[in-house]
């Protein structure tokens, strides 16, 4: 099975500042039919119909959803989508959140996941994870993508908080550019996958905040979202 994998970045879009030019979120105050554009963009670009794409009301949690055929409406209340139902691709919208796809691609599970500070503390990986054994893959053949995120250079966090999440997520700890308490969220994603016996994980070095081809909260403010997805192409393609 073939197992796809997108990261959209700024560009290509219709959307005007500050959203300019991709954005793919709505609820940031960017014009709704923008946004409408730009996500059939996206489906036009993958060859993929617009309800296969599937959108999270991402709520910073823990909950994990399987899913198993299109959807007009986004899965409510959740940060992991699951599901292996081919040509269905789960999507993740951040901006500066680590966006976690992960495959199966022996069993052709595939899942996207919003790992942002609360999420990866709370277990949103982990959950992710438990709902793709559920459907049928394991654990030791699921490869992982983290992809663009702030960095542990650039994430600055008060010392309590720091030491707080590195309780939760271990490896997760360090000291920023300046030398202040931060967080790399990516690194302690990392440890906590190969934990459980995830043994081929990848890691988009690229940081949000540095990198201006990529939205960053942290950096802007307002702003929009890039969007990570990935799905398991049908047979026949």
């Amino acid at each position: 099975m073939r197992v796809r994998r997108v990261v959209t970045t700024r560009a290509g879009g219709v959307s005007q500042p500050p959203y300019d030019s991709f954005n793919l979120a709505h609820g940031v105050g960017d014009d709704p039919e923008a946004v409408a554009a730009n996500r059939k963009r996206l489906a036009d670009e993958l060859g993929l119909a617009p309800d296969h794409l599937i959108w999270m009301e991402q709520v910073h949690g823990r909950n994990a959803v399987v899913v198993d055929g299109p959807r007009d409406a986004p899965v409510e209340v959740t940060d992991a989508l699951v599901t292996a139902a081919p040509g269905i691709a789960p999507v993740v919208l951040v901006a500066d959140c680590v966006p976690v796809l992960l495959a199966d691609p022996v069993a052709g599970v595939v899942g996207a996941v919003h790992a942002g500070r609360v999420g990866a503390r709370v277990g949103v990986v982990p959950a992710a994870l438990e709902a793709m054994i559920s459907a049928g893959a394991s654990a030791d053949r699921v490869e992982v993508l983290l992809g663009p995120a702030v960095c542990g250079d650039c994430y600055e966090v008060p010392a309590a908080m720091r030491d707080d999440v590195e309780a939760h997520l271990p490896g997760s700890a360090c000291r920023t550019r300046s030398g202040t308490p931060g967080l790399d969220l990516r690194a302690g994603l990392w440890r906590q996958l190969a934990d459980v016996g995830v043994g081929k994980i990848g890691i988009d070095p690229r940081c949000t905040f540095e990198d201006r081809s990529l939205f960053s909260y942290r950096r802007n403010g307002t702003t929009g979202r890039l969007a990570a997805l990935t799905w398991v192409e049908p047979d026949g393609d």
